[in-house]
């Protein structure tokens, strides 16, 4: 969600997504001022790397020392919470490019994928490879053509 706030362009995304996340939480309690603090940190690590000059942005995920069906599964839950956010955001596909369109589309893709059966295979670790790369590159391209703030010749 926080990702794909941060790439429609939405001002305060990482307050309104902790604020989500938090929801019914008592801000008095030390627990969620701790939980408050460290999102705030995540947050901040996440636009540094969607918005920073290096453009390092990668999507968090199960490490890749777990097992397949688990960094698959984090994947697809990625991939929704995504859409979910860009939803949120109010951001229409046709806004976006035909690249972007089509990048949208395979973030979309992903949601649809069957996991029941996932057994640990080097195709199908080739093909969790690629899929990362396509989200990652998908996030970046929304945040390109929606998030990016734009000098007065842009």
């Amino acid at each position: 969600m926080l990702c794909a706030m941060l790439c429609a362009g939405v001002p305060g995304a990482d307050e309104s997504w902790i604020t989500e996340l938090l929801a019914g939480r008592d801000d008095a309690d030390s627990a969620t001022g701790e939980c408050r603090r460290s999102l705030m940190d995540l947050a901040a690590h996440t636009c540094d790397e969607i918005a920073g000059p290096r453009m390092c942005f990668t999507p968090f995920l199960p490490d890749e020392a777990r097992p397949l069906a688990e960094r698959a599964l984090g994947l697809y839950d990625w991939s929704r919470g995504f859409l979910y956010g860009l939803g949120l955001s109010g951001m229409d596909r046709v806004r976006l490019s035909e690249q972007g369109k089509e990048a949208f589309d395979g973030v979309v893709s992903v949601t649809h994928l069957d996991l029941d059966d996932l057994d640990d295979s080097e195709d199908n670790e080739q093909a969790l490879m690629e899929l990362t790369e396509l989200v990652r590159v998908a996030a970046m391209l929304v945040y390109e053509e929606q998030g990016r703030p734009r000098g007065p010749r842009e």
